[in-house]
């Protein structure tokens, strides 16, 4: 299981340079992100190295941030991984609300980091099927 920030953040020029300048301050490492907007806000989703002081910075200078409990699963690098990943979820019933993919900096590894309801049961569920959670 992992811990996922999401900032909520006008949909303006330079929002994401300015989040971003401000992990980097912190010395805060960007893992993986998915960013999803509307007219006026967006939500940017990201795995960093510290969320914890990552909300901190950046709720310091106004931002609006939440931690959520994310999975993030490795899987191969080949063709049609994700979907046998999908499937494994398909089969057991089990609804995906979003995913974004990130690397295993590692082993080099993609790891498609996802939501859905109750984490450590899917977690399980996963296990049992053989995928490695992070």
């Amino acid at each position: 299981m992992l811990n996922q920030v999401s900032i909520y953040a006008e949909n303006k020029k330079g929002a994401m340079l300015e989040i971003t300048e401000i992990l980097s301050r912190e010395e805060i490492n960007i893992l993986g992100s998915v960013t999803n907007d509307s007219p006026e806000y967006g939500i940017v989703r990201m795995v960093v190295s510290d969320p914890r002081r990552a909300v901190q910075a950046l709720e310091a200078v106004g931002y609006m941030c939440k931690v959520t409990d994310v999975l993030g699963i490795e899987i191969q690098d080949r063709v049609g991984e994700l979907s046998r990943l999908l499937a494994a979820l398909n089969d057991s019933n089990i609804s995906v609300d979003y995913l974004y993919l990130s690397f295993n900096r590692e082993s080099g590894s993609p790891i498609m980091v996802f939501h859905c309801n109750d984490i450590a049961e899917v977690e399980g569920c996963l296990a049992a099927k053989g995928f490695c959670s992070l």
